[in-house]
C-alpha cells in the first residue's frame, strides 16, 4: 500500500495559467500538406523544379506541349507559370498529385481557383478529380476564357471519399492556355475561412486547451544557412506575394529525404496569431538572433550588422500589439484584425549556445528592454539539459536578467523517470524555466524506430508531476514535435499523426490533455510513502473555481498498485478519476487502433477521511476530490 499525503491546508506556489502549451514547427509536413489546408502542391510552379508535383497527361491521340515560362506573369512575386499547348486531337494537360495524394470527402465542397488566360484560339479547360484507382470523382469545364490574366473559380463536389485523389487540368480543343496559382481548398476549413486551416487538426489543438502556442519553430527559425532562415515579414500580406522558401527538413536527414518539402507560407505569422486567438493560447513567437543552426553551418551575423534582426523583433511586437494607425499594426489591420493580438512574450533564438549566442543576445535584450519592457524575453539553453553548453549559458542569462530560459531534452524514458526532482534544487531567485521541447524516445533520438508508446507517455507524465510541483520555477512546458504526416515524416515520435483524411491522438496527447484540463491554480505539497508496489510519482493542486483537489499519480510498473490518499485539514466528499492505461508498456495508438490508449472515467470510493485508490498497471490517474 502506498500512502499519498496531500497537504491541502498548505497551498504553495501559484501555477501559471499558461503552464502547459504546444509547440508547432513545420516539420513532418506539418504546415504545407498538414495544418495549412491547401491540397495543391507547388501551386505557383515556384519550386526549383517548377513541375514538381505536376505530371504531364497525354493520351495516345493527344498532341501537345507543356512548358514553364516567366515572361508577362500575372504576379512578379511568382514569375513562373504553366503553358499548355494542344493541337486538339484529344484532351491534353497535367495532373497534380497533392501531398502524398489529396484527401477528399464525398459530397463536400472544394473550392478551386486559378489564374488563367487563353492566348491562341478558344479552348476550354476541363478540371477533374480522379481517385486513387482512376475513378472520376468530379469534373467541370471552364469556357469563354479571356485573352488576359483573370482569376477563375469553381466548386468541386467529389462523388466518393478518397485519400489519394489527384487534380487534373485538361485542355479541350486546339489552342494555348497559360495557368498559374492553382489552388484547391476544402470549404470545411477551420471556422470555414477561405484558404484556411485543416479543421480536424485545429480541433485537436483546441481540444487540448493549451495555455500557449510556440511558433514557427524550432530549427527552421535558424535555417541551415542564414538565407534559409524564417523571416516573418515574408509570411504576411496577400498569399500571392509570399515568397517560397525551402524547408530545412527537405535535406536534413540522409535517411528521410523530402525533396518536395518547401514553405509556401500560406500559414504565416498572421495566421499563427489568429490560431492562438482561436484556441485561447498565448502567442509565443521565436525570432532569429543572427545565427544559423549550429548543427549545420553555424553562420553568424556580425555584431555590427545585427540592427536589421533587432528591427525585425521590434517590428514584430508592433505588428502584434501596435495600433492600427502604426506602420506594422496597420499591416495587421489590413489583413482583417484591427485589434491587437496581445503578445506578451518573445523567444530570441532556438537551441543556440556558446559565447557567440550571448554576444548576440545582449543587444537584443538591451533594445527590447528599452522599447518594450512589458514583453517577457525567452532565451535558449541549448539542445541538451545538462551538458557543458547548458552550464555555460545559465550564469550568463542571470547576468542579462533574461526572464525565462528555454530548456530542451529528448531522451529515453528512464531519463524522465529519474529526473522528476530536477527542479527541486533550482535557484528560486533566478530566471524562470520553460521546458520548451521534450519527448521520451522509445529507441533513441532521430531513430526511425521510435514509437509513441504508453511507456514514453507515462515517463513524460512522471516528469510533468515534477514540473508541476516546482511551479514557482517552471512556468511553461511543451511537448515536441506536434504534428507528423504518416507518409511524409522526418522525425518521430510526434504528438498527433495525420494522413490526408484523419488523425490519431497518441497516448502522449492524452497525457498532455489531462494535465491541461486539470491544471489547478495552486500547488499542494505531496508526500509519498511505502512504494512497495513499485514506482509512484505524484503531484497535487487546488482548483480555485471548484474548490476541488486534483491529484495526478503515475504508476508505470506492470503490476497493480494500491494508494491511500490522505488529506489533512479537509474532509473528502466525493472523488472521480480519469485513467490512461493499457495492457503493455509498448502499446500505442495507430490509424488501425486510434483509441487503444485513451482516458477512461470512473468514480472512486471515499472511506472516512481518506480516498482509497486502485492503481492500474502502467497508468496515469488524475483524481479530482470534492472536499469540505
Amino acid at each position: 500500500m502506498t500512502t499519498i499525503t496531500v497537504h491541502a491546508d498548505k497551498p504553495g506556489a501559484r501555477i501559471n495559467p499558461k503552464m502547459w502549451g504546444v509547440f508547432f514547427e513545420d516539420i513532418n509536413f506539418g504546415a504545407d500538406g498538414g495544418l495549412f489546408a491547401e491540397l495543391v502542391k507547388n501551386r505557383s510552379f515556384a519550386f526549383p523544379d517548377p513541375l514538381t508535383g505536376w505530371h504531364k497527361l497525354s493520351p495516345s491521340k493527344a498532341c501537345g506541349e507543356v512548358a514553364i515560362l516567366s515572361d508577362d506573369p500575372f504576379d512578379a512575386h511568382h514569375p513562373h507559370y504553366l503553358r499548355l499547348q494542344s493541337q486538339g486531337t484529344d484532351v491534353f494537360g497535367v495532373a497534380n498529385e497533392g501531398f502524398r495524394g489529396m484527401g477528399v470527402k464525398a459530397g463536400e465542397a472544394y473550392h478551386l481557383a486559378l489564374r488563367l488566360r487563353a492566348l491562341v484560339a478558344t479552348p476550354s479547360l476541363r478540371i477533374a478529380l480522379y481517385g486513387e484507382n482512376g475513378a472520376l470523382l468530379e469534373q467541370v469545364e471552364l469556357r469563354n476564357l479571356a485573352a488576359g490574366w483573370e482569376m477563375r473559380s469553381v466548386v468541386l463536389r467529389p462523388s466518393a471519399t478518397d485519400a489519394k485523389a489527384k487534380l487534373y487540368l485538361l485542355v479541350v480543343g486546339a489552342g494555348t492556355l497559360d495557368i498559374d496559382f492553382v489552388s484547391l481548398f476544402p470549404e470545411n476549413t477551420w471556422k470555414r475561412r477561405p484558404g484556411g486551416l485543416r479543421a480536424d487538426m485545429v480541433q485537436a489543438l483546441a481540444d487540448l486547451k493549451p495555455g500557449f502556442l510556440r511558433f514557427p519553430g524550432g530549427c527552421i527559425v535558424e535555417g541551415s544557412e542564414l538565407d534559409k532562415r524564417y523571416q516573418w515579414k515574408n509570411t504576411i500580406g496577400p498569399v500571392e506575394d509570399r515568397p517560397l522558401l525551402i524547408n530545412r527538413w527537405n535535406y536534413e536527414f540522409l535517411h528521410r529525404p523530402a525533396p518536395d518539402y518547401f514553405q509556401s507560407f500560406g500559414l504565416g505569422f498572421f495566421e499563427y496569431f489568429q490560431l492562438c486567438e482561436d484556441i485561447g493560447a498565448a502567442p509565443m513567437p521565436i525570432i532569429n538572433c543572427g545565427m544559423a543552426c549550429q548543427f549545420n553551418s553555424g553562420e553568424l551575423v556580425a555584431i555590427s550588422e545585427l540592427d536589421p534582426f533587432i528591427r525585425d523583433a521590434l517590428d514584430l511586437i508592433e505588428f502584434a500589439n501596435g495600433p492600427a494607425k502604426s506602420e506594422w499594426g496597420g499591416k495587421r489591420a489590413a489583413m482583417g484584425h484591427s485589434a491587437p493580438f496581445n503578445l506578451t512574450m518573445l523567444g530570441i533564438g532556438n537551441e543556440q549556445w556558446g559565447p557567440q549566442y550571448i554576444e548576440r543576445l545582449a543587444p537584443f535584450v538591451a533594445a527590447l528592454r528599452a522599447k518594450h519592457p512589458e514583453i517577457q524575453l525567452i532565451a535558449s539553453a541549448g539542445p541538451e539539459p545538462a551538458d557543458e553548453r547548458f552550464h555555460y549559458l545559465w550564469p550568463k542569462f542571470r547576468d542579462l536578467a533574461v526572464d525565462i530560459i528555454d530548456e530542451h531534452c529528448y531522451a529515453r524514458p528512464d531519463w524522465f523517470f529519474d529526473n522528476t526532482h530536477r527542479y527541486d534544487s533550482y535557484d528560486r531567485k533566478g530566471p524562470k524555466v520553460f521546458f520548451g521541447e521534450y519527448a521520451a524516445q522509445s529507441d533513441k533520438m532521430v531513430s526511425v524506430n521510435n514509437v509513441n508508446s504508453l511507456e514514453c507517455a507515462l515517463a513524460e507524465a512522471a516528469y510533468m508531476t515534477g514540473l508541476e510541483r516546482n511551479a514557482d520555477v517552471v512556468v511553461m512546458a511543451s511537448y515536441a514535435p506536434l504534428f507528423a504526416h504518416r507518409e511524409a515524416w522526418q522525425w518521430t515520435p510526434d504528438l498527433i499523426w495525420v494522413d490526408n483524411l484523419s488523425l490519431v491522438r497518441t497516448a502522449n496527447y492524452y497525457v498532455q490533455q489531462l494535465f491541461m484540463h486539470h491544471r489547478g491554480d495552486a500547488v499542494l505539497p505531496v508526500d509519498v510513502f511505502g512504494t512497495a508496489s513499485g514506482r509512484i510519482f505524484a503531484s497535487a493542486a487546488r482548483d480555485d473555481a471548484t474548490g476541488e483537489i486534483i491529484v495526478k499519480i503515475v504508476h508505470p510498473d506492470a503490476v497493480p498498485g494500491h494508494a491511500n490518499i490522505i488529506l489533512p485539514g479537509v474532509a473528502p466528499v466525493q472523488a472521480s478519476q480519469i485513467v490512461v492505461s493499457c495492457a503493455s508498456a509498448m502499446d500505442h495508438n495507430s490509424f488501425a487502433e486510434p483509441e487503444k490508449v485513451a482516458p477512461v472515467r470512473s468514480t472512486v470510493a471515499v472511506v472516512g477521511t481518506n480516498v482509497a485508490l486502485q492503481l492500474r498497471p502502467q497508468s496515469l490517474t488524475v483524481l479530482r476530490i470534492k472536499v469540505r
